[in-house]
């Protein structure tokens, strides 16, 4: 032993280095022991309420009064308990699986039409150009009486929906009752189903000099390709110098395009968009893993209410990237991710497994559906927890939460309630259908304008119908009439009462000449889908639009359009 050291001590720190061991092994132990015993509750719970599930359900089977459809029981019980996560987590029944495809291939076996329903039947209000109902002669407007012989009356529209899908090449008869001329005939069509493919990128054009627009519907597993073509076409055709990409009421889908889109205009390797989940391996990082198409030319994006989940990703991460500008409304304000698993029985469980976050940080989810109100209601983003961010290259202000506030914001527009009355009782939709049965061919969508001549049958139209509809007027007069019968003073005030009443009567005649152009703008956009579909709709409307105004001015100004990139622009100025 060396001289000077003291062999108590020594003695001391070995039996304190011992009783330290054992203590650091008892503590992992408890921790082991408490996480088995946590674990092991988890499972019984989990075991517990699967079994009251299961004997609840046999119990329904074998014992209700009346006959029941176990499978309708079950899917019931499903959907109840994933309406209290989020309305995203959706399980899928193997009879269903056609419409997930369709959500995220845009592909489907069909006719190719989109149906509503109208009192007792179905109706047809849109048929796809080049598809086999347009091909075939069926036109908005037809009411479906029959499929394959079956009488459909009372049948629900995901019903008869059903009915109509089908293997492409395979074959389906429906027959049509076609009203019009003050006539109604009957018309048996055999179509052969296809493989229907709803375009993500409708329509696509230059606009204005050098200003290319492209409409982006949706984002299916062909959004970025579509998207690709379409701008390099623009480029190379119409030498387009700036862009617009319209995300207006798109609501979403594959996040994997979203990025894919991004990519085309910011350089390899920029982080577009993170995921952060409970599992690790939903934790990733989506960045540009491919050069830019094009890094510098000036881009617009235009949103609304309903640009949603990956919308707001491309709207977020250019504004976050100070890549474009973004004109429009506050977007819907989706920032969950869902992923699709498989379960037996070829049914899947689409499942919310994250949340995603724009590259300064920013999670714009609205809804907070883990903290609901007295009537269940997922609660809002209070604004005393929305945070300010930073743009990543000029460093402006931005905000997470609620939605993506765009940086120039668009007023709302209001409907008159004559309007609002005439779309929703279908007046507008009947009189085009009538329209087409007299009337071969219009002018192209870009210069049709509803002719006076028009506009009058339409108003003798209605007339003939009775159409009735309520002034926000009205109804205040109708509440103040209840109220003030209920206080018993009515009596004193009802000669001013009919006064007033009548002469918004007088005032309500004027409406259909004060709202002429609102009415025949919307009656236009219904006559030119019967001509020109989806298409022909789009470029209508393209004519009128405060959106894509405010673009093109804004794309026309440099001075301002790098203002508002350099967080240096303000309103009004």
């Amino acid at each position: 032993m060396a001289p000077g050291v003291d062999t108590g001590l020594i003695r001391y720190l070995e039996n304190m280095t011992r009783i330290t061991k054992s203590i650091i092994i008892v503590l992992i132990s408890l921790s082991a022991f408490f996480l088995f015993i946590r674990a092991t509750d988890e499972y019984f719970e989990i075991s517990k309420n699967l079994d009251i599930f299961a004997s609840l359900y046999r119990e329904i089977n074998t014992n209700y009064v009346d006959e029941t459809k176990p499978g309708n029981i079950m899917k019931v019980g499903i959907d109840a308990m994933l309406r209290s996560l989020d309305p995203y987590t959706n399980y899928i029944p193997e009879s269903q699986i056609e419409d997930y495809r369709f959500i995220t291939t845009g592909q489907y076996g069909g006719i190719g039409a989109l149906i509503q329903k109208r009192e007792d039947y179905v109706i047809i209000t849109e048929t796809y150009d080049g598809f086999p109902a347009q091909k075939q002669g069926v036109l908005i407007g037809d009411k479906i009486i029959e499929v394959d012989g079956k009488d459909i009356k009372g049948k629900s529209t995901s019903e008869i929906s059903e009915f109509l899908k089908g293997q492409p090449s395979s074959t389906v008869v429906i027959k049509l009752e076609r009203g019009g001329n003050n006539k109604t005939e009957l018309i048996e069509k055999k179509l052969i189903r296809e493989e229907i493919q709803i375009l993500n990128v409708p329509f696509y054009n230059e606009i204005e000099e050098n200003i290319g627009y492209i409409k982006l519907s949706g984002f299916t597993q062909t959004a970025s390709s579509e998207f690709y073509k379409a701008f390099k076409e623009l480029k190379e055709k119409n030498q387009i110098k700036s862009l617009i990409i319209d995300l207006r009421g798109n609501g979403g889908g594959l996040l994997r395009e979203s990025v894919t889109i991004v990519n085309y205009f910011v350089e390899k390797g920029t982080e577009v968009v993170r995921t952060k989940g409970k599992l690790k391996e939903w934790e990733q990082i989506y960045k540009a893993l491919n050069s830019p198409v094009d890094k510098e030319i000036p881009i617009v994006v235009l949103v609304d209410e309903n640009s949603a989940s990956a919308s707001e990703i491309v709207a977020g991460s250019f504004q976050d990237l100070d890549r474009a500008v973004v004109i429009g409304r506050r977007t819907f304000g989706k920032g969950l991710v869902q992923q699709t698993v498989d379960l037996s029985y070829n049914s899947k469980l689409k499942i919310t497994v994250a949340k995603y976050y724009t590259p300064s940080g920013r999670c714009i989810q609205k809804l907070n559906y883990a903290d609901r109100d007295s009537n269940q209601l997922a609660i809002e983003i209070p604004d005393s927890l929305i945070k300010e961010y930073k743009s990543l290259v000029n460093g402006r202000p931005l905000f997470d939460g609620k939605g993506i506030m765009p940086d120039i914001e668009v007023e709302g527009f209001s409907i008159s309630n004559i309007t609002i009355g005439l779309l929703r009782d279908n007046y507008v939709f009947d009189f085009a259908t009538n329209f087409r049965l007299n009337h071969e061919k219009i002018e192209e969508p870009e210069t049709y304008i509803t002719s006076e001549v028009t506009l009058n049958e339409f108003k003798i139209f209605i007339g003939n119908k009775e159409f009735q509809y309520s002034t926000d007027a009205e109804r205040i007069l109708k509440k103040l009439k209840e109220t003030s019968e209920k206080e018993h003073y009515f009596e004193s005030i009802q000669s001013e009462y009919d006064k007033l009443n009548s002469k918004l009567l007088e005032e309500k005649e004027r409406d259909f000449e004060r709202h002429k152009n609102e009415i025949s703008n919307y009656l236009s956009e219904e006559i030119v889908l019967r001509y020109y579909h989806q298409r022909g709709e789009l470029i209508y409307s393209l004519k009128n639009d405060k959106y894509i105004n405010e673009a093109i001015s804004l794309l026309t100004n440099s001075e301002k359009y790098d203002a508002i990139l350099l967080g240096k622009y303000k309103a009004g100025k």
